[in-house]
């Protein structure tokens, strides 16, 4: 759970983070008993935890379909990003990887930590994917051949096709808007992802991933490494804001897809991902901490955004609510300020002429507190003793 004093200066978060760990719980005791299956969620659990807990808004079938999906693209992109695996090794694996889903028997040894898991074991995958409706696999075979084909097509390139992945989930999932607007919805997920992960990205050993494009970063620096150095602080940030003006691009985009969405299940799949994405870009515009190490939402806050995204006000609410917490800290000198501003007053308009903006609680402004910190304080330490109490009496009750 989050740390005692985010929740102590942030007390609303307390319960989100409270029914955040009880979703997780009840999402891992939803691991099938099949081994394969039961590897697959733990997989999913383990490389993307976020996602695991999204896709338990989806019905069965189409949850295990996602989860392959995601686990089967991850392979692809781990396979591609691995920099230690040989083009010539890696661009034959690209190209026949949706024939080597449908082998039970292939795997191959690349990636690190949980990665390298998967990869290792990827026949759990393949035999999971074989028990999929046949429209399912035909729809995953179909986008992992596209998919493969591009990387190894663009592989000696800076900024690699898979950047836009996300957006066939989008499209698959739900396959009623049109495919520019699914391309958005992804577009603006992974923008945000390279955007966040550009230390990590650069410090790839034994070579760098590059993801910023080169007619972005090369406005600012003559090496995209370059930017991470403290001497470079100001150029850094002002191509992280560029960075940030042109994934906001999409975000009007995102709102005309979302705001078609009816199955509720499908919409909070597909919102909760893209509330997250603004507000990261909300925390990483203009920080240079973005080059000095982790930036992300605190948990709190992603407890609340997963608990608060039901509807399209709330999305609509929380898409305002970030983007003026991003308007704020526009520095007016930023060589893309007017640029930038443009795009956060566009979102906001479209937002305000939802006319559904008083309809939802804000993430930024100030709530009247309902508890004092104090009171928050006796919670936290009397909480592990409710839990406990719960567990024995749960246990108790299965004994009679």
């Amino acid at each position: 759970m989050g740390s005692l004093g985010a929740v102590v200066k942030h007390p609303d978060d307390l319960f989100p983070l409270v029914k955040l760990k009880m979703a997780v719980r009840h999402a891992e005791k939803q691991i099938p008993p099949q081994p394969h299956w039961a590897f697959c969620y733990t997989m999913l659990h383990k490389v993307s935890r976020s996602f695991a807990l999204v896709i338990q808004q989806l019905n069965t079938d189409l949850r295990n379909a996602v989860c392959i999906f995601y686990l089967v693209l991850r392979a692809l992109d781990t396979v591609e990003d691995d920099t230690s695996v040989a083009t010539d090794v890696k661009v034959p694996i690209l190209i026949a990887f949706h024939r080597h889903i449908y082998d039970r028997d292939w795997h191959f040894s690349c990636g690190t930590k949980e990665y390298k898991i998967l990869m290792d074991q990827f026949h759990h995958v393949s035999k999971a994917f074989l028990e999929l409706e046949k429209n399912y696999q035909e729809a995953i075979e179909d986008i992992t051949k596209r998919m493969g084909a591009g990387m190894a097509k663009f592989i000696c390139k800076e900024v690699c096709l898979h950047v836009s992945f996300p957006a066939i989930f989008f499209y698959i999932v739900t396959n009623l808007a049109p495919e520019h607007l699914s391309n958005s919805m992804g577009l603006f997920l992974q923008k945000t992802n390279i955007i966040r992960d550009y230390l990590e990205d650069i410090n790839e050993i034994p070579k760098s991933r590059m993801f910023w494009p080169r007619q972005i970063w090369s406005k600012y620096a003559d090496k995209l490494e370059d930017l991470k150095y403290e001497e470079n602080s100001v150029k850094a940030v002002q191509c992280l804001n560029d960075m940030v003006t042109n994934a906001l691009l999409h975000a009007e985009d995102c709102l005309k897809y979302m705001s078609a969405l009816r199955d509720l299940s499908i919409f909070r799949f597909c919102a909760i991902p893209q509330v997250m994405a603004i507000g990261t870009l909300a925390l990483c515009y203009n920080n240079i901490e973005v080059f000095r190490g982790v930036v992300k939402m605190r948990r709190g806050l992603t407890a609340k955004v997963i608990d608060r995204t039901k509807t399209m006000a709330d999305v609509y609410g929380s898409f305002f609510d970030f983007s003026c917490m991003l308007k704020s800290k526009v520095d007016k000198n930023d060589p893309n300020a007017a640029k930038t501003l443009s795009r956060l007053e566009a979102i906001q308009k479209t937002c305000m002429e939802s006319g559904l903006l008083s309809k939802r609680k804000s993430y930024i402004l100030p709530n009247k507190a309902s508890y004092s910190s104090i009171i928050i304080l006796i919670l936290l330490i009397f909480l592990p003793i409710i839990f406990a109490y719960l567990s024995t009496n749960r246990r108790n009750n299965q004994l009679f």
